[in-house]
């Protein structure tokens, strides 16, 4: 089998890891790409729908955050398996064994997704700079063209530096969450029934319902089964079946506690809203605008508007690095076309900038909110093109060798791709036609 090498993994340093007795302390290198991968699991776009969630129904829908988190482990971890069992990323197994016009239409599809995801994170980085310096949102927006120079320079320090980076800004987000979160000291039983009991209301309140499908299509990005069936083949190690499996262990361990994190950031935002706005009588609360001015007054703590913004800042920071690293991913996968990743950045930036400059000059912050729910929707339509070819490609032994996931892993990652399928078909669905 002929595959090519990662789609940046000339630029980067190949980690060092040893397969045999090593242990946690000798693979300690495998840790990262998870960390790069959760970005995307709590990205501005996720802010929305857990602040709407948290302020009109308290706690009710941490079940939906835990169980759109459990099946985000499941599938990064088929992704990483993918990559290491084959050497192929996800877009490269596309182009192996599709036919040309197919790849295609998942190329389009799959750009079509970042570029949405690249909205979310324009939008958020606005409002964030907004928040934080007084900068109008328009400003905000073409600010956020700066950050190709910014993804530059930390692409010429290597790779491992930019992970250092992104999980420095993970740090900032998490420390800034945790600070509100002893703030609101909300009621922990409360919390550990929500999460782990559904609610039947969850399904027969149709507002509700729409939420808690918004939240699963905003959390299960497609991008990032791209980026991580990539990212983990940067790391060394033995190209034989025993070091693969190792290699495999240590991926999916990785991911799983990232994401773990990133379980904690989602249901933080829920928290401290249903805290601040629905245990205040402030239920219709689902702008992060309104959430900035109200937060502190709201919680008794001066800095929790702040660390808010803060978060938020370093969540639309965060999100940039990843999403052009996995557009650089899908593009030489596909088409084996490789441009400068500053290129690219701008390239992408700039189809995003636009329609929020559009969209503030003619229908301010409330326009701004919409566009957020709408990068969401475009969001949900490319799903299904990442997850179907996904675990098909991870079930079929003629592929995947020894690697083949078992026909009961197979029957749950079947069961999780047609649940996000049918929720996130309803979820545009109610979006198109307005019954949400």
């Amino acid at each position: 089998m002929t595959t090519s090498s990662p789609a940046f993994a000339k630029s980067t340093q190949r980690s060092r890891c040893r397969t045999r007795g090593s242990g946690f302390a000798g693979c300690s290198p495998s840790w990262g790409p998870g960390y790069m991968v959760s970005v995307g699991y709590m990205d501005p776009g996720n802010w929305a729908t857990d602040l709407a969630g948290g302020a009109q129904f308290g706690y009710t829908l941490l079940f939906i955050i835990m169980l759109s988190n459990l099946m985000a482990i499941l599938l990064q971890a088929l992704a990483a398996r993918l990559g290491i069992a084959t050497g192929r990323d996800l877009a490269q197994a596309c182009r192996a064994y599709y036919p040309r016009p197919v790849n295609f239409m998942l190329w389009v599809a799959c750009e079509l997704a970042i570029i949405a995801c690249d909205l979310a994170e324009v939008i958020g980085t606005a409002i964030a700079l907004q928040l934080l310096f007084g900068i109008p949102l328009i400003g905000g927006a073409i600010i956020t063209a700066l950050d190709a120079f910014l993804l530059l320079l930390l692409m010429n320090k290597g790779f491992r530096f930019l992970e250092a980076f992104i999980i420095a800004l993970l740090i900032i987000i998490f420390g800034c969450f945790a600070i509100q979160i002893f703030a609101a000291a909300p009621p922990v039983g409360s919390i550990l029934h929500s999460m782990f009991v559904p609610s039947s209301e969850i399904v027969t309140n149709p507002a509700m319902l729409y939420i808690a499908i918004g939240i699963i299509g905003a959390t299960v990005m497609p991008h990032n089964l791209y980026l991580h069936s990539s990212i983990v083949q940067t790391r060394a190690y033995e190209r034989t079946d025993r070091g693969k499996r190792d290699a495999i262990k240590w991926a999916t361990t990785d991911s799983t506690i990232a994401l773990i994190l990133a379980l904690f950031v989602n249901a933080s935002i829920l928290i401290v809203s249903a805290v601040a706005f629905h245990g205040t009588g402030h239920h219709d609360v689902a702008e992060i605008g309104q959430a900035f001015e109200l937060l502190s007054p709201l919680l008794g703590l001066g800095i929790a508007s702040i660390l808010f913004a803060v978060a938020l800042l370093a969540s639309g920071l965060n999100s940039t690095v990843t999403a052009t690293l996995a557009g650089q991913i899908v593009m030489e996968g596909f088409l084996r076309l490789r441009i400068p990743q500053w290129a690219r950045r701008l390239l992408t930036r700039g189809i995003a900038i636009i329609p929020v400059v559009v969209v503030t000059a003619l229908y301010g912050e409330k326009g701004t909110g919409q566009l957020l729910v709408f990068s969401q929707v475009i969001l949900s339509m490319q799903l299904p093109f990442a997850v179907v070819p996904l675990v098909q490609f991870v079930s079929d032994k003629r592929k995947m060798g020894n690697f083949a996931i078992s026909r009961a892993v197979a029957v749950l990652a079947w069961v999780v791709a047609a649940l996000i399928l049918v929720l996130n078909f309803k979820l545009l669905y109610d979006t198109v036609v307005g019954l949400g």
